[in-house]
């Protein structure tokens, strides 16, 4: 793992900055691949991702291997997180305040991971990159921000706690693929691009 990411991993595991802290029995920074292609944001821990303190180790996340299995891919291949990094008491929502508390170190976590494909499970990670949208409208369908391609899709929670939603969940991830080679496709044609050429007019002088 990167040295800087490690220690990102560290920061988080001591966080005080929300009133989560007083109610966790670990924080859950995340795990993968510090080079994945893909990173996959949920919304926060759970029971059990509480007290191991590792993302999506319940009924979502044994949900999640079998959808990445289902496209040929596995956990390890993929960098996993949450907005927030502590589990919400009784599994609520996250506030606004403590998702705003978390933020920095989500930020980070793409920074230094720079993955290609953000793939957001649920409204509150979709809410991040595409405020103001409605999940039930966009998902499954990828955004271009930047230098990365967003992939919304609905939390494998939903698809456990209503069945409706699993044939759209199991449908969304096939999309992956493809989607995941257009955005290599897209940063490999960004690297090729000769770089523009910046003239400077010697003057005496400071520049500002």
């Amino acid at each position: 793992m990167k040295a800087e990411l490690l220690a990102l991993c560290q920061r988080i595991e001591t966080c005080e900055d929300c009133d989560l802290a007083r109610t966790r029995t670990k924080a859950v920074p995340g795990e993968g691949p510090d080079d994945a292609e893909i990173m996959f944001i949920g919304e926060g821990p759970g029971y059990y991702e509480d007290r191991s303190g590792r993302p999506f180790v319940g009924q979502a996340g044994k949900l999640l291997e079998r959808l990445l299995a289902s496209i040929g891919m596995r956990r390890e291949q993929v960098y996993i997180t949450n907005v927030v990094k502590c589990r919400p008491p009784e599994n609520r929502d996250p506030l606004r305040e403590e998702i705003e508390a978390c933020d920095k170190y989500l930020t980070r976590q793409i920074e230094l991971i720079d993955p290609l494909l953000i793939v957001t499970l649920g409204r509150y990670s979709m809410a991040k990159f595409l405020p103001g949208e409605s999940i039930s409208r966009i998902h499954g369908q990828p955004r271009v921000i930047g230098r990365r391609t967003v992939l919304p899709f609905f939390h494998p929670a939903a698809a456990l706690h209503q069945q409706r939603f699993m044939q759209q969940v199991e449908q969304d991830f096939k999309k992956i693929p493809e989607v995941l080679a257009q955005a290599r496709e897209r940063r490999a044609r960004e690297a090729a691009q000769p770089q523009p050429e910046t003239q400077q007019t010697p003057i005496q002088g400071r520049l500002f």
